[in-house]
């Protein structure tokens, strides 16, 4: 899937990212990615028990609103969250194995690109590589109008 999704959005020479420029502004790759699979969470058994733990934390910090309505909008914010941040360590694990089977290259732009913390505000920008290329020519562009790569 995640293969897929960056077909649908790279660049002619199988690159795609820092940034996904939106109607609301601009979007990481790897965050578009995540809220991209985010709805495969949805499905899952294990995002009841999620919201549980969520209920719990915020009851326990005292940020359990007393209006229903207010705590369900809170609830599912604060399940949003965690999930779209379990996300990015899961796209982050899965371009590595990607990177490690040749289906991907990754390098990074932005500040301080070649210090040697990783995360120094750099941006990962994922490239198709060997049998991957296949799917620019097989999958036709698919994002939507409003988006487009910087």
């Amino acid at each position: 899937m995640l293969l897929s999704l960056l077909a649908d959005i790279a660049r002619p020479d199988g690159s795609a990212g820092p940034w996904i420029a939106r109607d609301d502004g601009l979007i990481s790759l790897r965050d578009w990615l995540c809220e991209a699979l985010s709805p495969m969470a949805d499905r899952d058994a294990r995002r009841k028990a999620l919201a549980v733990r969520a209920m719990r934390d915020l009851a326990a910090n005292g940020e359990w609103p007393k209006d229903p309505v207010a705590a369900a909008t809170r609830l599912e914010e604060e399940v949003r969250t965690r999930i779209l941040s379990s996300g990015k360590t899961n796209v982050s694990r899965t371009v590595s194995e990607l990177v490690r089977a040749g289906l991907l290259k990754r390098h990074y732009q932005g500040y301080r690109v070649d210090h040697e913390n990783r995360g120094a505000r750099r941006q990962a920008v994922y490239t198709l590589a060997g049998t991957a290329r296949c799917l620019l020519a097989a999958i036709p562009p698919a994002a939507p109008a409003q988006m487009r790569l910087l």
